[in-house]
């Protein structure tokens, strides 16, 4: 992982060639995260919709989850972790894959009726501007499913109660514990969501028992099942690592045209003429390559 500066906007984090997937998740000792992330998804989600859009989808880890939809468009910074994507997943017209820039994303207005943002917030330097992107792509009365990491959780709160930490867990500024990593207080995400023109329909806490001694010692299945139970909390208070949004599009406008699916993401023109191995941009004159099934919207050409 590494810190990508852009000249247009807030620096982005990168992983790119980085075996994020396999150490993290595979090998890294997360099934209980990744089964109680499974719950709140399923919780969270319409049964079907048309187009989806996944934000930071990575490797691939969660897309399979979303069966419902017709077609999902995996989004994400790294070029590599797209890679591992499409070997997990396949290359078909199901599945789309497109590497940008989360601030600037290369969609034209109201393509999707559904997109999700999980473990991908706590890299944005300017949050705000991160939904309002989501916002400016999803149609009216479109489903956002965000994940973030929150400050305010327990083990944060006893740290700064037994002062072994200088950060307030209650101060709604965003904490960057490391380069990159921001842990967000619930109370902002609600409010940043809102100003984006989002309505908080339900909130979920998730991973409340994210205790290696707990997950050494006690079956997976039965936190997870603790966890499955806790969860519906998350509209009284929010306590735990990990909280789960579910937003809704404020308005009625309808889904884009079929006959426009990406725009320039420098000068927002569309749509996009479908050359060989390019899309260009007439309104600009800016050309973006179509690598071995990824679209790549990281470096325009021209």
């Amino acid at each position: 992982m590494s810190d990508h500066s852009t000249s247009t906007g807030p620096p982005v984090c990168d992983y790119e060639g980085s075996d994020y997937q396999s150490s993290f998740w595979d090998q890294g000792d997360r099934i209980y995260e990744d089964q109680v992330e499974a719950i709140a998804l399923s919780r969270l989600l319409p049964p079907n919709g048309e187009r989806l859009l996944e934000i930071g989808a990575g490797a691939g880890r969660n897309t399979p989850r979303y069966q419902g939809f017709r077609q999902v468009v995996l989004l994400d910074y790294s070029r590599t972790q797209l890679q591992q994507a499409q070997q997990r997943l396949g290359r078909n017209g199901r599945y789309v894959y497109v590497a940008a820039n989360a601030y600037r994303l290369p969609f034209v207005p109201g393509l999707f009726d559904a997109a999700t943002m999980i473990r991908t917030l706590h890299h944005m330097a300017d949050a705000p501007a991160a939904l309002r992107q989501v916002h400016k792509v999803l149609c009216g009365q479109g489903t956002f499913i965000l994940e973030y990491a929150n400050k305010q959780n327990l083990k944060a709160i006893f740290r700064y109660a037994l002062r072994r930490q200088d950060w307030s867990p209650f101060a709604r500024e965003p904490v960057e514990f490391t380069k990159l990593n921001f842990d967000f207080h619930p109370q902002a995400v609600r409010g940043w969501l809102k100003d984006a023109g989002f309505r908080v329909e339900k909130q979920l806490t998730v991973s409340h028992y994210r205790i290696n001694f707990l997950k050494r010692h006690v079956p997976i299945n039965w936190l997870v099942a603790l966890d499955s139970v806790a969860q519906w909390t998350g509209d009284w208070w929010q306590l735990s690592p990990s909280v789960f949004v579910r937003g809704r599009v404020e308005g009625n406008a309808p889904l884009a045209s079929s006959d426009s699916f990406f725009r320039c993401p420098e000068c927002l023109g569309y749509p996009l003429e479908d050359q060989t191995g390019l899309l260009h941009c007439r309104n600009c004159g800016r050309s973006y390559a179509v690598r071995d099934g990824i679209y790549d919207f990281k470096s325009p050409i021209g």
